[in-house]
């Protein structure tokens, strides 16, 4: 029986490895660590310049300093910067320097404790950080982290993105609300970090890292449509006014009757209403499950809270209710939240 001579690939066969190249023709590992290397160092070129540390400070009546420190994103051409709300806590000025030693006076422009985002305005600020869609953003993309950990102005690291549509729950006074859509990252973050930058690989600002969870967990507020609407609030009247209905809620999953009755696999279960507010009101009860909110379908506290801004003080709030198997229409008119609120 005669066999046929085994052919060898031609060198320009696909098949053929190339210098140690894998056969499927990827990149050699060092190739794959240059083009990463390329990118991180290309961004924090781009970003470092436009991100400050930030130091505030105020005097208090018994002559003692109080301290604030953290970072800030230059991000308009008139000297706005980002930073978190909880780094300038109860401060009123202090001063920005930026990784070239250049530095401003800066003073705040307004605060919003329940995003965590605050505004400062220096006089003298190097050109803006272009700002992303934090929507676009994919788990396992890759992101890169430039803030003033520990005082070192200008640090980077870089990381993925490790999770998306994570929530952290934060209290202003009485009021208790949960931060939406945080991006959830491994690039490390250390104290001083707060209020610096979140980059994706065009230099477009993400997120402005917020809080420290774990060890090799970071966290940063999305720059989405929601905080764009925060970031205009502030910047106009130094405060984000929100609407208020007086409810506590939880998610729950329907069961298989109402999801074929509704269409919605979940709802919002809601635990207490607040006495006096506009939720009892209108009606609104515990035990009572919230299907949709201005025709909208509502799943998260964080779904609705996206629908309780300023434009929905003093305005019908239409809301739709499984109560006992029967579907309510219930409309409520909230007002607007005050530190007296619950």
């Amino acid at each position: 029986m005669s066999t046929m001579p085994e052919q060898a690939l031609p060198e320009d066969s696909p098949g053929a490895p190339l210098d140690g190249a894998p056969l499927d023709g990827a990149p050699l590992d060092d190739d794959l660590l240059d083009a990463y290397s390329r990118t991180v160092m290309r961004v924090a070129e781009s970003v470092t310049p436009h991100v400050a540390a930030l130091e505030m400070s105020s005097a208090r009546r018994n002559g003692q300093v109080r301290i604030g420190s953290g970072s800030a994103v230059v991000f308009t051409g008139d000297g706005f910067m980002l930073t978190n709300a909880h780094v300038v806590s109860g401060l009123q000025t202090g001063r920005a320097i930026f990784a070239d030693g250049t530095h401003t006076d800066v003073e705040l422009v307004g605060a919003d404790p329940l995003s965590d985002l605050a505004i400062v305005r220096g006089h003298h600020t190097p050109t803006p950080a272009a700002l992303g869609d934090a929507e676009t953003l994919r788990v396992g993309q890759l992101v890169i982290a430039v803030g003033n950990p520990l005082g070192l102005a200008g640090s980077v690291t870089a990381g993925v993105v490790s999770g998306l549509g994570r929530s952290i729950p934060v209290r202003s006074g009485r009021h208790s609300r949960v931060i939406e859509d945080v991006i959830q990252t491994d690039a490390a973050l250390n104290p001083g970090n707060s209020g610096g930058a979140l980059a994706d690989t065009r230099g477009r600002i993400v997120g402005i890292n917020t809080a420290i969870a774990g060890l090799g967990l970071g966290l940063a507020v999305p720059i989405n449509a929601t905080t764009q609407r925060i970031i205009a609030a502030l910047l106009k009247d130094g405060r984000v006014r929100r609407a208020y209905l007086g409810l506590v809620s939880t998610p729950i999953p329907l069961a298989a009757s109402a999801v074929i009755r509704t269409g919605q696999k979940e709802a919002l279960r809601v635990v207490e209403v607040i006495a006096g507010s506009p939720a009892e009101r209108a009606g609104l009860m515990a035990g009572d499950l919230v299907l949709s909110a201005q025709s909208r379908a509502v799943s998260s506290a964080e779904s609705l809270q996206k629908l309780l801004f300023s434009q929905a003080i003093g305005e019908p709030f239409p809301l739709t209710v499984l109560r006992d198997g029967k579907v309510l229409a219930i409309v409520a008119v909230p007002s607007e939240m005050t530190d007296g609120d619950a």
